[in-house]
């Protein structure tokens, strides 16, 4: 089964020479690369959230895998679904889903199900895909979205990938799909950013969670970022850096009312 680009031309340039130029300046092959476990990239239009995306895979290590995890904005299909087989298509071709991995971490999951139709128009992996193609245009992928649900269900989620990817030997990067504050003045957004900001670079679910609670903050993908954690944590992982920090209201000049975006490596 093929899936169709959803949100090209809308979230990024439809035409493959100019996306491929479009990211060329989002991004650098000069920067010093890191044995990433996984990132937090954030996922709107690439006009306001690409430079930061741009920033955090130029600075790691390409996998031949990619295990993209983000939030379900529609609430179609399963609530937490994976697709383990077919390709993805984006205007700078196709791309595979590894479905060793992919069955490996359904196999080891009492939570996800075989599911296309949450990810038939869903951006927040899509928007992902080309910058991975940019570096790496045999890349393979394993997508999974997250609906609403306790934490430890987002925790349970990230052991499941560990054991995936232990079970099939295969090597991938994580990628948690999220942007930030949604919709607030500039310097209110980025004051909420930093207390969410700073519990992931401890790789502290917990805090994350009560943080986001305790300020209301508007982080779309705290549940890919909490089966991060999880599982980079599981994974050995020691540290974290925030790699670039932006709002809207930088690319837009109106800092009225913005959504922040945070880029952040987690490795060993």
């Amino acid at each position: 089964m093929i899936r169709e680009a959803a949100v090209a031309g809308q979230f990024y340039p439809g035409g493959p020479d100019e996306l491929k130029e479009t990211i060329k300046t989002m991004t650098s092959r000069e920067a010093a690369a890191t044995d990433a476990i996984g990132v937090v990239a954030p996922h709107a239009g690439y006009i306001y959230s690409g430079p930061v995306a741009g920033a955090v895979f130029s600075r790691i290590k390409f996998t031949d895998t990619f295990i993209l995890i983000g939030p379900n904005h529609s609430g179609a299909g399963y609530p937490f679904s994976i697709t383990t087989t077919g390709r993805w298509k984006t205007p700078l071709g196709e791309v595979g889903i590894n479905s060793e991995l992919a069955r490996a971490i359904l196999k080891a999951s009492g939570r996800l199900e075989e599911d296309t139709l949450a990810h038939r128009y869903e951006h927040c992996l899509e928007v992902q895909v080309p910058f991975l193609q940019y570096f790496k245009p045999a890349v393979k992928i394993v997508p999974i979205l997250l609906s609403i649900a306790r934490p430890d269900v987002y925790e349970e989620i990230g052991r499941s990938v560990v054991r995936g990817l232990r079970e099939s030997g295969v090597q991938a990067v994580i990628v948690a799909s999220s942007d930030m504050t949604h919709y607030e003045p500039h310097e209110k957004a980025k004051a909420k950013d930093k207390l969410a900001i700073d519990a992931i670079l401890k790789l502290d679910a917990d805090e994350l969670v009560s943080r986001i609670a305790k300020h209301d903050i508007s982080m779309c993908g705290y549940a890919p970022v909490i089966s991060l954690i999880t599982a980079a944590k599981e994974l050995e992982a020691r540290q974290a850096e925030l790699v670039k920090y932006q709002t809207s209201g930088d690319s837009s000049g109106d800092y009225s009312s913005v959504v922040g975006y945070a880029g952040i490596i987690i490795s060993k």
